[in-house]
C-alpha cells in the first residue's frame, strides 16, 4: 500500500503559511506517495484547493486527510487531537519550539507519534537545503527592513533634488545570522548607509562583503561567541560591557535599528535598553525580529507599534508569515528535501539516518528521546 502524506491547515493565530505546496505535492506523488491536504490549507498563502487537485493531491476535510496517514506535515506542529486517525507511529515533520512546548512534546510521545522538529536540523552542509530556520529567517530579514522603511517617516536613499539634498538613512543591524545578512543586503539595496555587529568576530568579513561597516570592540577577551553548529552563544562579561558601550554610542546616531539575536532554547538576549532608546533621534525606528522570543529590545511587543521617547519599536510574532506565499514555498521545499533525501525505494518511505534523524527526532515509541530535551 502506498505511503500516505497529509498536510493540515495551520491553526495557530496569525499563521498564514502552509507546509505543502502544489510543487512539493507533485514531487511526493512522483516518489510513489498518496498526498492529501485539508480544504483551504493554502488559501492564506495564495494557493487554491484546485491548484492542489491539479498537482494530484486529494483535497479533503482535516480528519479525512489525516486518516491512515504515515507522515503529517506542518509549519507549526498540530495539536495531538488533530492527528486522530493517523497511523500509530506516524512521522510528524513540523516546527515544535520544543524548549518552550514541553507539554506538546510529551503529548506526542504519549500519542505514540514520531515528532520530527525541523528547528533541530543540524547546521551541516548536506542539511542546508532542509533548514527551515534559515529559509524563513532570510525572508524575515528582508521583511524587517521593508516594514521599518514603511514606519520610518523619511526616505532611505540619498536624494539630490532641485530643492536640496536628502541624506541617506543610517541603518544598524544587530546580529549577523541569516536574517541579519539579508537585512543588510536589503537596506543597502534601498540606498541606506548600513552598519552591523555580531558576537562572532568571523562575521566581520561577511558584513564588509555586503558593503556595510562592521561595529566591533577590539582587544577584549570573550569576543568569540560562536557556539556549536554555528549558533551564537553568550560572551564574557567584560566583552559585553565594552560592546554595550560601543553600541550605545553608535545607536544614538542611527535612524533604523534591526535586532536579530536569538539563542536556541533560551529567551532572546536583551540588546537595547530603554536608556539607549532614549538616546535615539525622535522619528527613529527599531524592528525587533526576536520579539516573539521575549525580544531584544526593552518594551517591544509582538504585532504592536510601541512608541517610546519618540522612537517607534516594531516587531511581528511571525515575520515570515507576512510573506506567506514565498515562505510556504521555501518551507515546503525544506520538508521535501528532508524526506526525499532519506527515501528508500524498496520500502517506499523515508528511513532516517543517525546524524540527522537523531538530531531532529523528539519522540519515538512513546518516549521523549531527544538528548537536548532529556538532558535539559
Amino acid at each position: 500500500m502506498a505511503l500516505r502524506i497529509a498536510a493540515l491547515k495551520e491553526r495557530a493565530p496569525g499563521e498564514n503559511r502552509v507546509a505543502l505546496t502544489p510543487e512539493t505535492a507533485k514531487k511526493f506523488a512522483a516518489l510513489g506517495a498518496v498526498v492529501a491536504v485539508e480544504e483551504g490549507a493554502g488559501l492564506a498563502a495564495a494557493i487554491t484547493d484546485q491548484a492542489y487537485r491539479d498537482a494530484g493531491a486529494e483535497v479533503l476535510t482535516g480528519p479525512q486527510a489525516v486518516a491512515e496517514a504515515d507522515i503529517v506535515l506542518g509549519v507549526q506542529a498540530p495539536e495531538v487531537m488533530a492527528l486522530a486517525g493517523a497511523k500509530p507511529g506516524a512521522l510528524i515533520a513540523a516546527t515544535f519550539d520544543p524548549f518552550r512546548n514541553g507539554d506538546l512534546v510529551a503529548a506526542y510521545a504519549k500519542g505514540g507519534f514520531e515528532a520530527l522538529s525541523m528547528e533541530f536540523m543540524p547546521r551541516i552542509t548536506r542539511a542546508q537545503s532542509m533548514d527551515v530556520l534559515s529559509s524563513q529567517s532570510n525572508l524575515a530579514g528582508y521583511k524587517a527592513v521593508l516594514t521599518a522603511a514603511n514606519v520610518y517617516g523619511r526616505a532611505f536613499p540619498m536624494m539630490m533634488t532641485a530643492a536640496g539634498t536628502i541624506q541617506a538613512a543610517k541603518v544598524f543591524v544587530m546580529g549577523v545570522g541569516v536574517a541579519g545578512l539579508q537585512a543588510i543586503a536589503t537596506a543597502k539595496r534601498l540606498g541606506a548607509q548600513v552598519s552591523a555587529t555580531d558576537v562572532r568576530s568571523a562575521t566581520k568579513e561577511q558584513i564588509q562583503s555586503l558593503g556595510a561597516k562592521p561595529i566591533f570592540v577590539e582587544d577584549v577577551a570573550g569576543i568569540e561567541g560562536e557556539g556549536s553548529g554555528g549558533y551564537a552563544t553568550e560572551m564574557s562579561d567584560e566583552y559585553k560591557a565594552a560592546q554595550a558601550e560601543l553600541v550605545s554610542s553608535h545607536i544614538a546616531k542611527q535612524d533604523i535599528v534591526i535586532t536579530t539575536a536569538l539563542i536556541p532554547g533560551r529567551p532572546a538576549p536583551r540588546l537595547i535598553s530603554d536608556a539607549q532608546i532614549a538616546s535615539m533621534k525622535p522619528g527613529s525606528v527599531i524592528f525587533d525580529l526576536a520579539v516573539a522570543q521575549g525580544g531584544n529590545v526593552e518594551g517591544s511587543k509582538p504585532d504592536e507599534v510601541v512608541e517610546k521617547h519618540g522612537v517607534k519599536i516594531v516587531g511581528y510574532s511571525n515575520t515570515a508569515g507576512h510573506l506567506a506565499a514565498d515562505a510556504s514555498a521555501l518551507f515546503a521545499r525544506n520538508l521535501y528535501n528532508f524526506l526525499s533525501a532519506f527515501w528508500d525505494e524498496e520500502v517506499g518511505k523515508p528511513v532516517l539516518d543517525a546524524e540527522i534523524g537523531d538530531a531532529v527526532r523528539l519522540t519515538q515509541g512513546g518516549k521523549v528521546v531527544n538528548e537536548r530535551l532529556t538532558t535539559a
